[in-house]
């Protein structure tokens, strides 16, 4: 799979469905077959993998040791709500009701691909959460990224 990249603003059917943006589908060949793992993110959004990449997340769980208090609450906090979802005929999928309400996601979504993951959001939180972008951003880069060791650099 290539990196998953853009922003698609999508709405939600009152089933709960939401049909998958044509522009993000044809990323994610593998999803019809296969389908997708939908999950909590750290925050009050939600996180749809493939289900490869989930199994990828679970693999690194699995190494934890299971027998520190820690690493059990992680494992139980982190995989908690997760559901598998597939695609129907129509490129739609049902999304778990416990899911959207923790979330707080109402009928406007936006749908925003990070590499390997794609984030959830109610417009509206996502919307505020842009608009509270760090003033210096270019410090966060250089932070973030700037001594970044890399194996090509003499």
């Amino acid at each position: 799979m290539s990196y998953l990249t853009g922003e698609f603003e999508c709405k939600l059917d009152n089933k709960g469905r939401m049909m998958i943006p044509a522009g993000l589908k044809k990323k994610l060949p593998e999803a019809e077959k296969e389908g997708l793992v939908i999950n909590r993110g750290f925050e009050k959004y939600l996180v749809i993998y493939t289900k490869q990449e989930w199994d990828k997340k679970l693999d690194e769980l699995n190494k934890l040791n299971q027998y520190e208090k820690k690493n059990i609450e992680f494992i139980r906090y982190f995989t908690r709500g997760a559901t598998e979802l597939s695609v129907d005929a129509a490129g739609r999928v049902n999304l778990p009701q416990g899911l959207l309400d923790y979330a707080g996601i109402g009928t406007d979504v936006v749908l925003n691909c990070q590499m390997t993951k794609i984030e959830m959001w109610d417009r509206v939180a996502y919307q505020a959460m842009i608009e509270n972008e760090p003033e210096d951003f270019a410090k966060l880069a250089e932070e973030v990224m700037g001594d970044k060791r890399r194996g090509d650099v003499a």
